[in-house]
């Protein structure tokens, strides 16, 4: 069979292959907790195609696995390496290969950042809407392969939503050409959409076809204060069923309220149950925001306050921006939930939550895209205290057990990687989890890619 690091440097650049084990485990995990990593073969860079295509022809014929790998900011251990195996970075191909205005789609290559992205196509007056909360870094193939979302899910929708086509490798090597760049198109099995959430297990994406918008007016913000999660959650249910469509609602409980204050010292207000964030880029946003406050007013709200102008939108929504990061700072390590339940089941998940942390004697703070009814319970604990983690880990499967007893999801966007294997299959049953895996097998008949993750 050979040597596979020389035959991977028969097609690659020196410096595309590395193998110093200091160097290559920089690359062996993302940034979820108790997943399990193992040490790879061999890191490789590839800038183009062709190189991939040579990375996966070696990989088959010498029985290699193969973990693809963006910006390793994921949070359910998709990108984590196994041991000997071959991590494929896909951050070298960064390029934006085209920006269609009147057909209102880019081309990317798959280790474009998508902030970047964003940026690049707001110079052209257009607007690529998804919005993970890792956006500075994350990548466009990240995206793709966790089926991400963000915070204007609730108006705009998710990425699934924005991938028109895509080119992808197979195992094999072989290259597939998926979907159209065209408005409109039902020919065949939408074999585009089956790679999207597919989290690297059916091939590796090496461009993709993404549908842009116009971009929106400029947004305004608002933020409410209510003294308890259940009557924030009400005001989501009326905001939602009176016919609104902001394009940001979010929810922060008060356990991540005080996190955020302690690390920002912006004084939000710690004595409230929860402070509920709504935005619209609408013409008259003003208008809406009012609309909407009264709303809010009618479920309880003890304050109601609209910002006047795009900064102070911007400042409304620092806090919720920092709570991920002023979480992880309350014990050093958090677990990061991602149940989405229906909108109207939002209370009973946050009440929920709240019994699990007191049951467990742990803090665990709640920030929820709270339009679409995609929940962050995050769960803080001391990693090197092995009761505290013990803890912690049950109270993450205990949330998530409650997420599905509601007629909700395990992943809403993180994706299921190693941390949520056992879930997956309780969600989609043995019947769904059968048939799951005969798709697997038929895209990768000998298991060499991302093996060990999803199911």
């Amino acid at each position: 069979m050979g040597d596979p690091i020389a035959a991977l440097r028969e097609g690659l650049p020196e410096s595309a292959v590395l193998t110093d084990p200091q160097v290559t485990a920089a690359y062996a995990n993302d940034m979820a907790s108790f997943c399990p990593a193992g040490a790879p073969l061999a890191v490789v860079l590839p800038r183009t195609v062709e190189q991939v295509q040579h990375v996966m022809r070696t990989a088959t014929a010498r029985r290699v696995p193969v973990v693809p790998q963006g910006a390793r900011s994921g949070l359910s251990g998709a990108a984590n390496a196994s041991d000997g195996c071959i991590v494929l970075s896909l951050v070298k191909m960064d390029r934006i290969l085209e920006i269609n205005p009147v057909d209102r789609y880019a081309v990317v290559e798959p280790g474009v950042i998508n902030a970047d992205l964003s940026r690049k196509v707001a110079e052209r007056g257009l607007y690529y809407p998804p919005d993970p909360s890792s956006w500075e870094m994350c990548t466009i193939g990240g995206n793709i392969g966790t089926g991400s979302g963000g915070l204007c899910c609730v108006k705009y929708g998710v990425t699934a939503e924005y991938v028109l086509g895509l080119d992808v490798v197979l195992a094999d090597g072989r290259l597939l050409t998926t979907g159209r760049r065209t408005a409109k198109g039902v020919a065949g099995y939408d074999l585009t959409r089956l790679f999207v959430g597919a989290e690297g297990t059916l091939g590796i994406v090496v461009r993709a076809v993404l549908a842009l918008k116009p971009e929106p007016p400029q947004a305004l913000a608002l933020a409410a204060e209510f003294p308890s999660a259940a009557a924030a959650c009400d005001a989501v249910c009326a905001i939602m069923a009176g016919g609104h469509a902001p394009s940001l609602l979010e929810l922060m409980d008060a356990t991540t309220l005080k996190a955020v204050n302690a690390m920002t010292a912006m004084g939000l207000p710690e004595s409230t149950g929860a402070l509920l964030l709504a935005a619209f880029d609408t013409p008259d946003p003003a208008a809406d925001l009012a609309a909407l406050g009264e709303l809010c007013t009618a479920a309880g709200a003890t304050s109601v306050v609209p910002a006047d102008d795009a900064a102070e939108s911007e400042l409304l929504l620092a806090g919720r921006r920092a709570a991920l990061v002023a979480l992880e700072k309350v014990k050093g390590t958090t677990m990061i939930d991602d149940v989405c339940v229906p909108r109207s089941r939002l209370a009973e998940l946050l009440d929920g939550v709240a019994a699990i942390a007191a049951r467990h004697d742990l803090t665990i703070g709640v920030c929820a895209h709270a339009g679409d009814g995609n929940t962050h319970p995050t769960v803080c604990f001391d990693a090197a205290d092995e009761d505290e983690a013990a803890r912690a880990r049950a109270s993450f499967d205990e949330i998530m057990a409650l997420g599905l007893e509601l007629g909700g999801t395990i992943t809403g966007e993180h994706g299921v990687g190693v941390l949520k294997k056992e879930w997956l299959a309780r969600e989609l049953g043995p019947v769904g989890l059968e048939l799951q895996r005969k798709v697997r097998e038929v895209f990768d008949p000998l298991g060499l890619l991302n093996p060990g993750k999803v199911f």
